[in-house]
């Protein structure tokens, strides 16, 4: 899997949140997007991921094989970050049955697996609704980094984790990312501690 960004830019209304962005992101690459709070990570994030369209420039995915639309890129990507909600009426066992349909889980990693890796084996049968904030991030976590995907995005991946759940967060990165493109978007070391490729924001403004 490549994706490349030529001459990207995105703005809102009359400003510009970033421009002329021009990078490759290859199969196997770790890259950091980094910058202060509000200077547009995340929404380069959304933009590589196909969520938010850019206005100039262009967005490219392929594979050895052929060039994927947008439409496409979402079969192939996962992405774990604090705007994008769990559906709160569900038990996790009803989460977990939800994305299957979406996403398969990499190889020898049942459901059952997953939520015991994370810690969340005894809330099962327990509504998203009732998870603390840690453990929703936990869920988001399994959810993305089990899915059998080439390309893993992660917006701000230790967002409401305590000190456990940040090394929960980088030995699930250690264990199980295998070959797969990371691209982190954050300003704390801990949550790109595997990226020696990094994009700084405030250079394309």
């Amino acid at each position: 899997m490549k994706i490349t960004l030529d001459q990207t830019g995105k703005r809102f209304n009359y400003d510009w949140i970033f421009r002329r962005v021009s990078a490759t992101f290859e199969q196997g690459g770790r890259y950091a997007i980094l910058g202060p709070n509000g200077s547009g990570k995340s929404t380069l994030l959304q933009v590589i991921s196909g969520h938010l369209h850019q206005n100039e420039g262009t967005v490219t995915y392929s594979t050895p094989e052929e060039l994927l639309s947008h439409d496409q890129f979402f079969r192939h990507c996962a992405i774990a970050a604090p705007y994008l909600e769990l559906v709160e009426e569900f038990t996790l066992a009803e989460s977990l049955q939800f994305h299957l349909q979406f996403k398969n889980l990499i190889p020898d990693i049942t459901p059952a697996d997953a939520v015991a890796i994370v810690g969340l084996e005894k809330s099962m049968h327990k509504q998203v609704r009732n998870f603390s904030s840690g453990m929703k991030q936990r869920l988001k976590l399994a959810l993305t980094i089990f899915s059998d995907v080439p390309v893993l995005l992660l917006d701000e991946p230790c967002t409401n984790l305590d000190a456990a759940g940040i090394r929960l967060y980088q030995q699930l990165i250690t264990d199980y990312s295998g070959d797969r493109m990371i691209i982190v978007s954050s300003n704390d070391e801990q949550e790109y501690f595997m990226c020696p490729n990094h994009i700084r924001i405030q250079d394309y403004k």
